[in-house]
């Protein structure tokens, strides 16, 4: 027996060393019959709940996974609203800006250049009055030296024969000498004249102060002194 146990030993070492020597024991799994626990004590126990069938687990309730979404937070609108309260300042402060400096530079810049151009214009109103003023006293002067200045006396021409010239006729008369008379005023007057002898069958003298190519010429010229002499010119061809 010895030596069978011995080989037994042999054959098994890792066994003899796990039982230190004890004899060994017949066991078998415990019957919940058997023991006499009370079925609620058992399913109570931490123990038989590690044990619980598969039936028993699924009458548990399942926790299903939950779709909670956190609720997001309001976001602040203290910035939308500092940034209104910093848009206000700035825009009136432009406008305080505008009202106060610009718009008064622009209009004293305005004002500035009308006055400027103000000026400008009265000086240039008062060297048009100045020349204006020189220039009448310049034809006073002119007026007063040609009224004081001695005139040159004009030349009488008696004619004796025709020319074939047209005359402008301020007078005419039967007596010679009344119209030699009229031609010595025109002459100190420094108006020179023709006497015109009679002709034809008319036996007047006339006095002419002009002759002239054409009748056209003539005619002109008698329109002109008309102012000096009355409406009695005409234009004679001798």
């Amino acid at each position: 027996m010895a030596n069978s146990n011995g080989d037994e030993e042999n054959k098994n070492p890792t066994k003899s060393e796990d039982d230190f020597g004890l004899p060994d024991l017949d066991y078998r799994p415990l019957d919940k019959s058997d023991q006499g626990f009370d079925n609620a004590t058992q399913q109570d126990s931490p123990l038989m709940e590690e044990f619980a069938t598969e039936e028993e687990v699924e009458e548990f309730p399942r926790h299903e996974a939950s779709n909670y979404i956190p609720e997001e937070k309001p976001k602040s609108k203290a910035p939308v609203f500092i940034a209104l309260i910093i848009g206000l300042v700035v825009l009136t402060a432009a406008f305080l800006v505008w009202k106060y400096v610009v718009v008064p530079s622009n209009l004293k810049a305005k004002q500035e250049q009308e006055a400027k151009q103000e000026a400008k214009k009265a000086q240039e109103e008062a060297v048009r009055l100045a020349n204006l003023r020189q220039e009448e006293e310049r034809q006073r002067l002119a007026a007063e030296a040609v009224a004081n200045a001695k005139p040159k006396e004009g030349t009488i021409e008696v004619l004796s024969s025709p020319t074939k010239r047209f005359y402008v006729v301020i007078s005419s008369a039967v007596d010679a000498d009344l119209t030699m008379d009229y031609a010595k005023k025109l002459s100190a007057k420094g108006v020179s004249s023709k006497l015109i002898p009679p002709f034809g069958k008319w036996k007047f003298n006339r006095l002419a102060i002009g002759d002239y190519d054409s009748f056209d010429a003539a005619q002109s010229q008698a329109n002109v002194v008309k102012a000096d002499y009355g409406n009695a010119v005409w234009v004679i061809r001798y």
